[in-house]
């Protein structure tokens, strides 16, 4: 198999993790993170959530969840908020609900889940048993998963979130697909998220959604920023060039991250991981000088050798 990611300037990466292990640095530091304002309320979330498919997907007693629970203190303690879920995912929503309470972290969690399911009446079900697996008493996001039955769960969706049980409303597409349908749906439907696929090599929302997003005042989340390893696998054994030390990207997960990050129109990236080492590399992101436009063009260029 190849590696998840290449490390080189070892020595540099080693010094990032150490910081981020450290808990009064964190704390004192997320000012310097990058926020980006959610455009229907003005609200500041980190650019760099946590997804929990696959990773979460763990089916053990509570007295053996030790690699999440950390992973999670790592997550909150480099300044994340924003937790990404969804039946779909298996067993992640109930190893939420095991670790979250013993975190206390209920002020700085924002929370994101999905319905998917068909009919009205499923939907609110799998919502409310999605909320007691979760154990809070209420979801920042809920998105309709993958457009299914989305007609159906949209204004129920609308309904909770003018009764004060929502913040905010979504719609996600599956793996780059449907995009035609999505971006029909966002023209004719007030909603505040998209969670769309977008990487460094898979560019497809720059053309229409991303600007659409932008001029409706919509956030725009992003999933599979590492096209699920794939980026990893693409860079082989490149190094990283010696300009990315400019925006203070020590690995390729940086590079990539902070590449999606820099796009005007996306809210939050969502990688997901099963090792602490890699959440604290991720989180790291968030720091420092972020790419301009010249900056990414070369970033692609250096990459893939596209234009």
């Amino acid at each position: 198999m190849v590696p998840r990611r290449k490390f080189n300037q070892t020595l540099l990466v080693l010094s990032a993790v150490e910081l981020l292990s450290n808990s009064s640095w964190a704390q004192s530091h997320h000012q310097d993170l990058l926020f980006k304002k959610i455009p229907s309320s003005g609200q500041l979330i980190p650019a760099i959530g946590m997804g929990t498919w696959i990773t979460f997907d763990i089916d053990q007693p509570t007295n053996q969840l030790e690699n999440p629970l950390n992973i999670l203190k790592a997550f909150f303690k480099a300044g994340g908020q924003m937790i990404d879920s969804s039946p779909m995912y298996g067993h992640a929503q109930k190893v939420l609900g095991q670790i979250l309470p013993q975190l206390n972290q209920s002020s700085q969690l924002f929370s994101a889940t999905k319905v998917w399911t068909i009919g009205n009446d499923n939907g609110i079900k799998q919502m409310e048993l999605s909320r007691k697996l979760w154990k809070i008493e209420s979801f920042d996001l809920m998105y309709v998963h993958n457009m299914l039955d989305w007609k159906i769960h949209l204004p129920v969706l609308n309904k909770m979130k003018d009764q004060g049980q929502l913040k905010y409303t979504g719609i996600t597409t599956p793996h780059g697909r449907r995009h035609s349908e999505l971006i029909t749906m966002m023209k004719n439907n007030p909603i505040d998220f998209i969670q769309v696929s977008y990487n460094m090599y898979d560019r497809e929302i720059e053309k229409e959604i991303l600007p659409l997003a932008r001029d409706l005042g919509i956030a725009v989340v992003i999933n599979r920023p590492f096209q699920t390893g794939g980026l990893f696998s693409r860079m082989g054994d490149k190094s990283l060039p010696q300009w990315a030390e400019d925006i203070q990207c020590q690995t390729w997960a940086q590079f990539f991250l902070k590449f999606i990050i820099s796009h005007p129109s996306v809210s939050c990236a969502i990688p997901a991981t099963s090792q602490i080492s890699h959440m604290q590399e991720n989180m790291f992101a968030l720091k420092g000088k972020m790419p301009d436009q010249h900056m990414r063009h070369e970033m692609i260029k250096y990459a893939f050798n596209q234009t």
